[in-house]
């Protein structure tokens, strides 16, 4: 028997597989699909590291599995290659960002095929290939003629060093990224995208597809969806007015005061006395991250406009009028109506700046004094004051009172009541804001449009896409925080399409997010020039049956990506009986993290590079550990020793194979534990339990080497098979020692034969209520009915019915029978 050559089996399989195209799909428009997607990665320079692997070898299992199933699998992979990491690379280094991409994918591509990921090369996309930019930037042009696309002057980080806008992933501390110097606040016009106007429907949707609940609760928290009302509160000795938006119109007339973010338009209108307090606050404002604002827990700060009164229009009583950071601009009117015996933001303020909390919610009559529940009298209304400033406040609806004659109502009712009582509108508001779509960098999809002073913004024709990106030696912006594209006069200077004058080119570029939210459409179709995809060949791949990815992704990309699809569902770029959802399920793997427990990165050293552990251990046992580590949605830290129990179970698993030449196939108890196998298996897969499957994988090879010789021909079959997914390149080295025919991968997935692992006689548990009472023998896949008339006949259950009506009976299968009484 031959030693067990890892190495030396991998190659050969991987250019087996290769050369004969063995997981490339096919457009067989009439046989079944299933299309299984990964994140495409982002093509660094220290290439794959393990938590990649745990995503793409668990789709991987689930792809090979599938095509032995008979499924048409449509398994492609990618690179998201634009962005700010390889352009702060070519600044630091010189060298040209198309290199770096180059040469970091070829490196992505090698490990990829090294660890047997059966991806449909055929089929690989590069997001800074001009022929799939062009398809960006067509996208972009439709968003543009719906309007959909649109500039607006807005705040944006800004380095005064670089001269340059930053996202807020790149300020760190209050600090630019790339230089360290102090970052400030500036306004600079930028592109957005409606998505806002997709809210309602990417909200409803999500009852149409499987995504697990924590997503979809993360996708619906994302975009803020919250029904309330629109008030205005009018200005004392002014003609301006406040308009805020609330979700609790109930407890208006317990507002004592109104609180403005730091960038309303209205502070600049408005007379106050303190005007150099309110500049300095505002400044120091600007300097924050929005996170940091909102925080919960964050001490809040705040001034009054002195001089500035507002009247409630509930009241007509005369409030203070304040501005706090902890307000944002664009969320709501970008002022607030302040309850603090309601909410708890204006409670810790209030408390800290000894505001006025007047109590107008009563939450229920429980634990209420008798003398405390006439909503009327003066004591009720002292008791509450009194019992929320030293509890804290009451935050749910219940019944108004201290509100003149909307007091005794239910809050339910109330909101609606008093809304109209002063004016007010109903209103559904959104958390999340429309999409900043524009950079000011190099690297990344220019923008297809020309600015004409006569004919403003003009498309560039579609004949004319893609506009490519010009190769240019300086990466750094220009001095007014201008892309480095402003530079290359030659590329900027054009005419107009529309009027044939002089014009020139947006030079900002698209963000990282555009060539992501439409990979998966790509897919289908990756070699036209002519659209998109062909329409016939997107009806049949899409929608996508299972993507998978990380937590970090299922808000901003999952959000992007949906509302594109819809877009392009709407304007009939996509087949309209498909559905406007492009992902049936999305599913999550936890994060890997390194050897000490804490999340890798290259700053700690304790990344892990699969190449290392590959030539150490090899590929199927990298693959076998990945997937047996712990559950596959849960964070875990990554243990060397783990590998080499993978290691030895591969061994022992060539040993066994390489004996069942001589194999007798006599013993009935292995093939039932063999076919039990099969069957947790084939379960396990398909809810992502890969380790309990891998379990289950060893837990019968410790009874196959006990007898190997009793394991028959055709039973080795079924073990190499349920086996492959994993470890394909063992597989397919035993199989072909073997003698069979055909490649392991290719062969039909099998099935369990339930009727040689049914037990004989199993326990049904027999409980009246709930609670157990008795258990009986039974045979397996007995009928309800059947089971029915053997629990009745007991004389243990007709003691505990004796004088008790049945209400109905509860049968599980095989497991217990409930009685209700």
């Amino acid at each position: 028997m031959a030693n067990y050559n890892p190495q030396r089996i991998e190659k050969k399989w991987q250019d087996k597989w290769e050369k004969l195209g063995i997981f490339q799909a096919r457009d067989k428009l009439k046989k079944a699909k299933f299309y299984v997607l990964v994140e495409f990665p982002y093509p660094s320079g220290e290439g794959l590291h393990v938590g990649h692997c745990r995503s793409y070898i668990a789709m991987d299992v689930l792809a090979r599995k599938r095509r032995m199933e008979g499924f048409n699998v449509l398994f492609p992979i990618g690179w998201d290659a634009f962005g700010l990491p390889t352009e702060n690379y070519a600044i630091k280094t010189g060298v040209a960002p198309s290199l770096a991409t180059q040469k970091n994918t070829d490196n992505f591509r090698r490990q990829a095929k090294r660890l047997g990921l059966s991806f449909d090369w055929k089929r690989e996309i590069n997001t800074t290939d001009p022929n799939y930019y062009k398809w960006t930037q067509w996208i972009f042009l439709q968003l543009f003629k719906e309007g959909l696309a649109y500039k607006k002057k807005l705040p944006v980080n800004w380095c005064p060093s670089c001269k340059i806008v930053l996202a807020n992933e790149e300020v760190i501390n209050g600090a630019c990224e790339r230089c360290g110097a102090k970052v400030t606040k500036i306004e600079k016009e930028q592109w957005l995208l409606r998505i806002t106007k997709y809210a309602d429907r990417l909200s409803d949707d999500l009852a149409k597809v499987d995504y697990p609940g924590k997503i979809k609760i993360l996708q619906k928290d994302w975009i803020g969806r919250s029904e309330g009302a629109e008030i205005e509160f009018p200005i004392k000795g002014s003609q301006e007015k406040i308009k805020v938006f609330t979700t609790r119109p109930d407890t208006l007339f317990g507002a004592t005061y109104l609180v403005l973010a730091p960038e309303h338009e209205l502070i600049s209108k408005l007379s106050f006395t303190n005007i150099n307090e309110i500049k300095t606050y505002i400044e120091k404002a600007k300097n924050k991250k929005e996170i940091e604002r909102i925080a919960l827990k964050k001490d809040k700060t705040g001034v009054e406009l002195k001089g500035v009164k507002a009247i409630n229009p509930a009241t007509k009583g005369e409030i203070p009028v304040w501005v706090a950071d902890y307000v944002l601009s664009h969320y709501g009117e970008g002022s607030i109506m302040s309850v603090p015996a309601h909410d708890e933001r204006d409670f810790q303020f209030a408390k800290k700046y000894g505001l006025i909390i007047e109590s107008v919610v009563i939450p229920s009559h429980k634990g209420v004094p008798r003398e405390f529940i006439d909503y009327k009298k003066k004591e009720t209304v002292e008791y509450w004051r009194n019992r929320i400033k030293l509890n804290g406040p009451v935050l749910i609806g219940g019944i108004v009172f201290n509100s003149g004659k909307f007091t005794g109502m239910p809050s339910e009712k109330a909101k609606w009541e008093i809304t109209k009582f002063v004016g007010g509108k109903r209103k559904t508001q959104y958390r999340f804001r429309d999409w900043i779509f524009s950079r000011q960098r190099y690297w990344g999809e220019p923008i297809p449009l020309i600015f004409c002073e006569k004919c403003s913004w003009v498309p560039v024709l579609e004949k004319d896409l893609p506009v490519r990106l010009p190769e240019i030696k300086d990466y750094k912006p220009t001095e007014k925080g201008e892309s480095p594209l402003a530079k290359v006069k030659n590329w900027v200077n054009v005419k107009c399409p529309s009027c044939r004058g002089q014009a020139k080119r947006e030079t900002d570029v698209m963000p990282n997010w555009a060539g992501s939210n439409w990979y998966y459409l790509r897919y289908c179709d990756p070699k036209n020039n002519r659209k998109l995809a062909d329409p016939k060949k997107i009806k049949y791949w899409l929608p996508v049956d299972w993507y998978n990815g990380g937590m970090e992704h299922v808000t901003l990309h999952l959000l992007y990506s949906r509302f594109i699809f819809k877009f392009l569902w709407d304007i009939g770029a996509i087949p309209k009986n498909l559905g406007s959802e492009p992902y049936k399920k999305r599913t999550a793997h936890g994060v890997i993290l390194g050897g000490d427990g804490v999340k890798m990165s290259k700053s700690r050293g304790n990344i892990i590079n699969p190449d290392k552990i590959v030539e150490q251990h090899s590929t199927d046992a990298m693959r076998l550990y990945t997937m047996f580590m712990g559950p596959f949605g849960e964070m875990i830290p990554w243990d060397m020793k783990g590998l080499i129990g993978a290691r030895r179970f591969l061994e022992k698993v060539w040993r066994l194979g390489n004996q069942a030449s001589n194999a007798k196939g006599n013993s009935l108890r292995l093939k039932k534990i063999l076919h039990k196998a099969i069957k947790k298996v084939s379960e396990d897969i398909e809810v992502l339990k890969f380790n309990t499957a891998i379990s289950t994988l060893m837990e019968f090879s410790n009874t196959w080497q006990q007898t190997p010789l009793d394991l028959s021909k055709e039973d080795l079959k079924d073990f190499l098979k349920i086996l492959s997914p994993f470890a394909p390149h063992l597989t397919e080295e035993l199989w072909e020692k073997s003698g069979f025919t055909g490649f392991c991968c290719q062969q039909k997935w099998p099935k369990a034969d339930l009727k040689l692992i049914r037990e004989e006689k199993i326990n049904l548990i027999i409980q009246i209520n709930g609670k157990v009472r008795d258990k009986i023998e039974i045979n397996p896949g007995i009928s309800q009915k059947e089971a029915e008339n053997a629990v009745l006949k007991r004389e243990r259950v007709k003691k505990w019915l004796a004088g008790k009506k049945i209400k109905k009976i509860i049968f599980v299968p095989e497991k217990l029978i409930n009685i209700v009484v």
